[in-house]
């Protein structure tokens, strides 16, 4: 696994787990979230259920994405198959955000941006892990 791979789905996928504990801690009361530092309509039933719906779908491209890491760090070639997963659900979950605040005309640069960057990024690394030797697709 490409260093740079590798550094990318651990910043992702840690900051996923991070977004997630936080959005759970402070859905129970127990820290408070800065409202400028949401995203637009938080407070609604509705963007609530929006946002939390991502759940399954950002933990599973943070699982495949850590068990790719590990699994390259052994020497396991299980890595690509899990990396494959985690920058296909990474891609996902950015678009559908991205289309999302686009349908709705917002355009936080903060929450936007963030979620372009998750369709953007994957884009490096998926042609040549598609390949079946790793070589650069042609």
């Amino acid at each position: 696994m490409q260093r740079s791979l590798r550094v990318a789905l651990t910043v992702t996928d840690i900051a996923f787990l991070l977004y997630w504990t936080a959005a759970a801690l402070s859905s129970l009361h127990i820290i408070a979230i800065p409202a400028e530092w949401m995203y637009a309509n938080y407070e609604r039933p509705d963007v609530v259920a929006w946002n939390w719906s991502f759940f399954p779908l950002d933990i599973a491209f943070s699982y495949f994405g850590l068990r790719a890491v590990a699994a390259a760090r052994r020497g396991d070639a299980v890595w690509r198959p899990y990396a494959i997963v985690s920058l296909t659900l990474t891609m996902a979950a950015g678009a559908m955000a991205v289309s999302y605040w686009a349908l709705l005309k917002e355009f936080d640069p903060v929450w936007f941006l963030s979620n372009l960057a998750l369709v953007i990024w994957p884009m490096f690394f998926l042609p040549r892990l598609l390949t079946a030797d790793g070589s650069a697709a042609n």
